[in-house]
């Protein structure tokens, strides 16, 4: 048997013993100089880290800005109201909080329970609920429950401008409208409300509340005049009622620089119940997906959204490319015998026996067919088409709205003779009511092809802030030469010829009338329309009226050019009080720009 050596066994205990101690010095070493590092030099973060940790935060909503006419009526403003919320670490009595919530909010045990009971840092119950009833609930003074004052859109006039000022969402963001196109200034920014809590999430009273407050959003100053939108309203209902039309549009424009005064689109819907649908309807009886369906269709704004056939309106746009294209002059001569052939194809003039000889002025006056068609025929595809683009038609008018519609016309290689003849007097393409409207503004004030818009500044309700906005204008549409001439002839329309029922005692008014049919032909269903503008020698307003499938006489210059009549016979006077020259001049002023 092997003996055992002493001091060897000795020797390699003692090493052992001092690796040891060297790997554990090294060890604390280590740790010492983490520990350094971390509370020097990481102090501040860490610092950071455990005040976040036991800090509970909520949101503040931001005053959002208001919407304001033109003579500083508020159209959009906003409601003090609360969000009830419950931190469940902190609620001390919880068959309490429950009965009181169910109570006063009207709510369900079943809904209340789940998110009294649920473990998160802070559960929101209801938001938008008046202040009467947050004050209300807070005079309880319940553990965990907490009442937080925000705002809620609210809308003076309910329905008044529906479709052109929009609404806002639960967030108090801009869904549809004004209030959507002009969501970086109105929305302002939220605020916050910290709290300090302890380890198990109960606050602590003493270290009291840290608050970072709201910014309000900045006011939204627009052209619309409630003055003229609530009249131009009234009208447009009593038009839809008694012609039993499916809805009327009216847009009320300065033609010098696209401020849009009006724009009413029949049957308009509740601002502060924008999800109600229509006519009673019981939403419950359909899918979610048809309720959507419907509601975007309440909610369309028919003067930018929608695309129809303008007729005789559009006879307009005829008559200025071809007085600039030198195709036609006022003087020239037209025989209509009721029709016209065009290749193979008959196309009557809404005159059945025909209107004889008349002159170019003649011809716009009685609004006949067979005048247009030939001059459409004179310009050529080609050069109507170039027409097309000059005058803006081709592409969007830039309104600051959402969802503008563009022009649906047929491709130049696609235009025969036929479909020249029937673009001529504004049949077989599509295009919106305020691209009309920003067209006939350009042909009628010296060839200025304005962008049509609400917005004229924003501003801080403070003053501290001011911002107005610019809007491109393109010159040379139409010569100047060109321009007067159409409104001398536009005059007499209204003066003696289709458009005498727009007439207004004591002003000098131009317009042309319109009646279409819709598509498919036969249907039995038309649209019947007038534009008309004052004065006519320096157009200050333009306006243009669509009746949509009335029931019994459908002929525009029967039912539309009175309703225009009605809306001048009322806001002329008012807008001469405003500064507006509606009377006629020959010096060139512009009135209100």
């Amino acid at each position: 048997m092997a003996k055992e050596i002493p001091y060897l066994h000795k020797t390699y205990h003692r090493s052992k013993t001092v690796a040891v101690f060297f790997l554990c010095f090294i060890v604390f070493i280590g740790l010492a100089g983490r520990l350094a590092y971390l509370m020097i030099f990481q102090s501040e973060y860490y610092t950071q880290k455990a005040k976040e940790l036991h800090e509970r935060e909520r949101s503040i909503k931001a005053a959002r800005g208001r919407i304001i006419d033109a003579n500083g009526k508020i159209l959009a403003d906003n409601k003090t109201v609360c969000t009830i919320s419950v931190i469940h670490s902190q609620i001390t009595n919880p068959e309490e909080v429950i009965e009181v919530l169910c109570r006063e909010l009207e709510l369900s045990e079943e809904y209340v329970r789940k998110r009294v009971e649920k473990r998160s840092s802070i559960e929101k119950i209801r938001s938008n609920v008046d202040k009467s009833t947050g004050d209300v609930i807070r005079s309880y003074e319940m553990d965990g429950v907490k009442v937080d004052e925000d705002y809620k859109r609210y809308y003076p006039y309910d329905t008044l401008a529906s479709k052109v000022l929009g609404f806002t969402g639960g967030d108090n963001q801009g869904i549809i409208g004004l209030e959507v196109i002009y969501e970086e200034y109105l929305q302002g920014q939220a605020g916050t409300i910290l709290t300090v809590t302890d380890a198990k999430g109960v606050e602590l009273a003493e270290e009291g509340e840290e608050r970072v407050e709201p910014v309000s959003g900045q006011d939204l100053y627009i052209s619309l005049d409630m003055n003229i939108q609530s009249y131009a309203t009234q009208l447009a209902l009593q038009t839809m009622e008694t012609k039993e039309a499916d809805s009327v549009s009216i847009l009320v424009m300065n033609p010098q620089n696209g401020e849009v005064l009006a724009m009413v689109n029949v049957p308009e819907f509740n601002l502060n119940d924008p999800y109600t649908l229509p006519n009673g309807m019981d939403s419950a009886a359909f899918s979610e997906e048809k309720k959507q369906e419907l509601l975007n269709a309440m909610w369309r704004n028919g003067c930018i959204n929608d695309t129809y056939e303008p007729g005789s309106t559009f006879k307009i746009v005829t008559a200025a490319a071809g007085l600039e294209s030198g195709m036609v002059k006022t003087t020239d001569t037209f025989s209509c015998p009721g029709f016209i052939m065009v290749e193979d194809r008959k196309i009557r003039c809404h005159k059945v026996g025909g209107h004889g000889a008349e002159d170019f002025v003649q011809g716009t006056m009685n609004s006949c067919n067979p005048v247009f068609i030939t001059v459409g025929l004179r310009i050529g595809v080609e050069r109507y088409y170039s027409y097309f683009r000059q005058f803006g038609l081709l592409e969007k008018t830039g309104i600051d709205l959402p969802g503008e519609a563009g022009t649906i016309m047929h491709k130049m290689e696609n235009i025969g003779p036929v479909e020249l003849a029937t673009i001529s007097f504004g049949q077989s393409f599509q295009i919106t009511p305020i691209q009309l409207a920003t067209t006939a503004s350009s042909i009628v004030n010296g060839g200025r092809r304005i962008t049509p818009h609400f917005a004229v500044k924003t501003a801080a309700a403070d003053g501290s802030h001011m911002e107005l906005f610019t809007y491109p204008v393109r010159e040379n549409v139409v010569s100047a030469e060109t321009s007067e001439t159409m409104r001398y002839i536009l005059e007499q329309v209204v003066a003696d010829g289709s458009g005498r029922n727009g007439a207004v005692e004591g002003y000098r008014i131009g317009g042309k009338t319109a009646t279409s049919q819709t598509l498919p032909r036969g249907s039995g269903r038309y649209i019947a329309s007038f534009l008309g503008f004052a004065p006519a020698d320096n157009p200050q307003v333009l306006a243009v009226a669509i009746i949509n499938n009335p029931k019994g006489t459908y002929y525009g210059g029967q039912i539309a050019a009175p309703v225009i009549r009605q809306l001048f016979e009322n806001i002329l006077p008012y807008l001469e009080k405003i500064d507006y020259n509606v009377t006629g001049s020959t010096d060139g002023s512009l009135g209100k720009d």
